[in-house]
């Protein structure tokens, strides 16, 4: 990727298929990966927080990487994420994406002990980037504070690119605060800043940002890439993250998918979450039949 590269665009963070057997079903993760690239998704982001990334260890991770692999979807399009809290594991999970010729990685801080200061932030990120060592590339730092509880200070990002400049090249913001977001964009103009709440992708993008790792691009990537590519706003797209945000995210956007491709094994998910309770399902799905699924056949 590098900061040399193309614009970023429209990534779908991609929703993991889950067997009934709990197995990762690769048939379908695949069929889900070609859909969203050929509907205009620059890439597919693997492993992150829509794709249950937490949930899903290095056997796993080898195995679905092999499956895109063989089903000729090149690293080139493909983000992976990091999910670990130990340096250990976080380094291992990167091999994994860099040794397919990943696009970029997604890292987000360890997750599992809160109230951490900014220097101990530093210091992890720096050792998962010293050990990778010349491999270390094309980073995406993850602020996801909502699911971490550790957010990524404007300040914490800047050491990291002064400290890692050829490791750190941009930043994927999930806080859902506008106004950190413009910090980030009026601060780290040399980043590639994706901004991860739809409802504000499009003034991002106005404002300098890149463009979008999405969940909802699992469901209606078409109608994403206006305000992706070009920062045009659709208040559909903002009503829709509402009527998601009303339930547990992950589950609602399975639910979504079943609904859009008329399968409904796409609603098992792995524990401790759990599947979209039927009757918020059917109402989750006419809501968003209401705001643009004729638009978006």
């Amino acid at each position: 990727m590098s900061r040399k590269h193309e614009r970023f665009g429209l990534s779908a963070a991609l929703a993991t298929p889950i067997s009934a057997d709990g197995d990762i079903d690769l048939s379908r993760v695949v069929a889900q990966a070609r859909w969203c690239l050929a509907e205009g998704c620059s890439s597919v982001t693997l492993f992150g927080t829509t794709g249950e990334g937490s949930s899903i260890g290095e056997t796993d991770r080898a195995g679905l990487l092999a499956a895109l692999a063989g089903a000729g979807i090149t690293g080139d399009r493909i983000v992976g994420a990091v999910a670990a809290a130990s340096v250990a594991d976080a380094v291992a999970q990167a091999r994994q994406a860099l040794a397919i010729g990943c696009k970029a990685l997604l890292v987000p801080p360890p997750f599992y002990f809160k109230g951490v200061s900014d220097d101990g932030l530093f210091a992890w990120f720096a050792q998962v980037f010293e050990r990778l060592g010349g491999a270390a590339r094309d980073v995406l730092l993850y602020n996801i504070p909502s699911v971490t509880a550790l957010p990524l200070s404007v300040d914490l990002v800047g050491r990291l690119r002064d400290a890692f400049p050829e490791v750190v090249v941009g930043v994927k913001d999930s806080s859902g605060d506008w106004s950190y977001t413009q910090r980030l964009l009026d601060s780290h103009r040399d980043l590639a800043i994706l901004i991860g709440d739809e409802r504000y992708l499009a003034e991002g993008v106005r404002r300098g940002g890149e463009g979008a790792i999405s969940g909802l691009a699992n469901i209606c990537p078409g109608l994403l890439l206006p305000l992706a590519n070009e920062g045009r706003d659709d208040p559909r797209i903002s009503a829709l993250v509402d009527d998601v945000l009303a339930h547990p995210v992950i589950p609602a956007v399975k639910a979504l998918i079943a609904h859009r491709t008329g399968d409904e094994g796409w609603r098992a998910v792995r524990p401790p979450l759990m599947p979209l309770g039927i009757g918020d399902a059917e109402r989750l799905a006419a809501r968003y039949d209401a705001h643009f699924a004729a638009a978006a056949a």
